[in-house]
């Protein structure tokens, strides 16, 4: 036993790793060890012999500890010193170059069309998406029975207001709150009971302008979509019109543009309603405003309103070939037209 402490302090000094320290550990300290052992066998021998050697023994477990301790404290710090090289990082080294984020292809479309109106001096507004029944129809002539209705189904709250079908409850609401003559977009999501399929949605966006003053008509109507076609797609873009009906206007049409697309794909294309708005609505706003204590100055005025969906064109300027690509939240959806929209 006398020679114990020379055939294990080699060994633990020879450990190079602290599982190589751990083995040598448990060779000789540990609960199967031979100094172990020498201490389980003191009870085997004369009491007279057993305070010497269980004394001499204990004086081998602690030397062996000591250099147990030693070493491990070695390897610990080298493995600190090796992980800590190996993990070095340079702080005068530029960083990790990280993807830039950019707008969503509906914001470019928003911040397009209202760059426009806004160089033909028109205040941008926006709207309540929660809206009441009068407001979002009977105020713009679509009373209970208006068959209108049905094309607007749409999401009903238990107090019996509902999300907005459209933009132009905004139209009410400004004139309720601000004298002709005034010039306004009002951009927001609305809200219809659709079928969804590529190019519809139960949400979606809306940009409304609205223009009301004296003398207006039809020729200042078809310039201002005419100056929009322009500052979208270029002096080459056209604008035609085709009669249609909306409760709101009278007379009410349709129109798209044609542009001369880069990629060789030149055509009409349908881009929103307009028209001249409704006596009915201007007599629906001077009753709300006398309701309030203010006096009528929309009757005798003149107006005209638009209305387009930014969906469509980002759409047509993206190539996205499916409206639900806007709203997905999966990288891989929107991901394959990064390259395009930058």
């Amino acid at each position: 036993m006398t020679d114990t402490p020379h055939e294990a302090i080699p060994e633990i000094h020879a450990a190079q790793t602290l599982d190589d320290l751990q083995a040598v550990k448990t060779k000789y300290v540990g609960k199967s060890g031979s100094v172990t052992k020498e201490l389980g066998a003191l009870g085997k021998l004369p009491p007279e012999e057993r305070k010497a050697r269980g004394a001499e023994i204990n004086a081998v477990r602690q030397e062996i500890q000591a250099a147990l301790d030693e070493r491990e404290a070695i390897l610990k710090r080298a493995a600190l010193d090796a992980r800590l090289a190996d993990e070095a990082i340079d702080v005068t080294l530029p960083g990790l170059p990280l993807p830039a984020g950019g707008l969503h292809p509906i914001n470019r479309v928003y911040d397009d069309l209202t760059a426009i109106y806004e160089r033909m001096g028109y205040t941008v507004v926006e709207g309540p998406e929660v809206e009441d029944e009068h407001h979002n129809f009977e105020a713009l002539n679509v009373p209970w029975y208006h068959p209108a209705r049905d094309l607007q189904d749409t999401f009903w709250l238990e107090d019996g207001r509902l999300l907005r079908t459209h933009t132009s409850p905004m139209q009410v609401r400004y004139m309720v709150d601000h004298e002709p003559p005034l010039k306004i977009v009002v951009r927001g999501k609305v809200y219809r009971y659709e079928a969804t399929d590529a190019t519809h949605e139960a949400m979606f966006h809306q940009l409304e302008g609205l223009v009301v003053g004296d003398g207006i008509n039809m020729a200042d109507l078809k310039g201002t979509i005419a100056e929009m076609a322009r500052g979208l797609y270029g002096a080459s873009a056209r604008v035609r019109f085709q009669p249609s009906y909306y409760p709101f206007t009278e007379p009410g049409a349709d129109f798209a543009v044609y542009w001369d697309n880069p990629r060789g794909e030149s055509k009409w294309l349908e881009l929103g309603g307009c028209g001249m708005v409704h006596p009915n609505v201007f007599r629906a706003v001077d009753d709300l405003r006398e309701a309030q204590g203010k006096s009528r100055v929309y009757e005798g005025k003149t107006g005209f309103a638009f209305g387009l969906g930014p969906e469509r064109i980002a759409m047509l300027k993206y190539k996205i070939p499916d409206i639900r690509y806007f709203y997905a939240n999966d990288p891989r959806v929107i991901g394959q037209f990064r390259g395009e929209l930058g």
